[in-house]
Parts: C-alpha cells; structure tokens; sequence
C-alpha cells in the first residue's frame, strides 16, 4: 500500500509535502508531483501537510479520483526508479493523463492563493 497524490496538486505542486517526507519518494513531474509507490514506506507525513488535500492512502482516493493510483504506477514504470528525489530532481514529464487535463484545472484554487 501507499500513499497517492491526485487532482488537486496539478499546476499547483505547493511540495510542502516533500519537506515532510523522510524516505525522499516524493518527485516533481512537469504539472505535479508524484509518490514513488516503490519507495514510499506508508508513514503518512505528506498528507496532513498539503494545502491542497490532494494525497490519500490509496484505498481512500476518492472514485473519481482512484485512477491517480495507476498513473503514479505507470509513471514510475516508465520513467524508472531514482533512489531519492532530490538527487533526480524535477523531471520534465507528466504522465500522459496528467498532461491531457485541462490547463484550467485548478484554476479557482491558483487564483485564490496567489
């Protein structure tokens, strides 16, 4: 199991999340952020810290949502693991769901912290 970031970090990536996370599986993709599912150790840290509520353990991903869930699977899949974020640093790629959501996606909340 694992923990899985979702809709609300796209174009936001706020990465408060990435201070907290002890293991370092929290990487930067182009339009959000994504958990390593092979690298993250369940402790939780990152969730109560996003502003955005975008992380949930993943049997708690709302159903709209749930498909998060595959996509950081892919993702990690194709784009391979790195043994740490911060020694990988940002990676200019989305996966292709992500990179196909409206550039609009957050919008309210973007404008409304900016």
């Amino acid at each position: 199991m694992t923990y899985v970031i979702a809709e609300p970090c796209v174009d936001v990536k706020d990465k408060a999340c990435v201070d907290e996370c002890p293991v370092d599986c929290i990487y930067e993709g182009s339009r959000t952020l994504y958990i390593n599912p092979n690298e993250c150790v369940d402790c939780g840290a990152c969730e109560p810290v996003c502003p955005t509520e975008a992380i949930f353990y993943e049997d708690d991903l709302p159903d709209d949502w749930a498909w998060y869930k595959a996509v950081a699977d892919d993702y990690f899949a194709e784009v391979g693991d790195f043994g740490g974020a911060r020694g990988a640093g940002p990676i200019d790629h989305d996966h292709e769901l992500v990179a196909q959501l409206p550039s609009d996606v957050n919008a309210e909340y973007l404008a409304q912290n900016s």
